[in-house]
């Protein structure tokens, strides 16, 4: 498994922070993120690059993009924060059906135009998230 997409809503706050955690795990593979509804061309929340900035990840240089069908074909594994957004990407791109899955256990909670304490939250579960998923993909290699 080499290439990984995250997503969420606007891809500004979740799918970027996963995306960051995941290339630090998986330097070697292919990570990106893309949102249903994406801001198209925004940097992420400055939450966003302010929580990966103190874990020592650099977000400064992103900028949200749509998801399309092009990424999802491309796509081995794609992460989503809730289980309504797999409902939505495999009702728009029947064809990812099989390789989209849930980040957590639970929904991450959208902490968009949230105070800090909401990303904060929204970190710790994309963080628990990642490390499940990182022992997952290593058991597959």
């Amino acid at each position: 498994m080499q290439r990984i997409l995250t997503l969420c809503i606007g891809n500004i706050c979740r799918s970027p922070l996963a995306q960051v955690l995941l290339a630090r795990e998986f330097p070697e593979k292919m990570v990106w993120s893309a949102g249903l509804g994406a801001l198209v061309g925004e940097p992420a929340d400055p939450l966003s690059v302010a929580l990966a900035a103190e874990q020592g990840m650099d977000l400064s240089a992103h900028r949200a993009q749509q998801v399309s069908s092009l990424m999802c074909q491309h796509a081995e594994l794609i992460l989503v924060m809730e289980q309504h957004q797999r409902t939505e990407l495999e009702r728009r791109y029947p064809q990812v059906r099989g390789k989209v899955f849930r980040l957590g256990t639970q929904d991450v909670a959208d902490p968009f135009r949230m105070p800090r304490a909401a990303f904060e939250t929204a970190y710790a579960d994309i963080a628990r998230g990642v490390a499940d998923w990182a022992e997952r993909i290593r058991q597959l290699a």
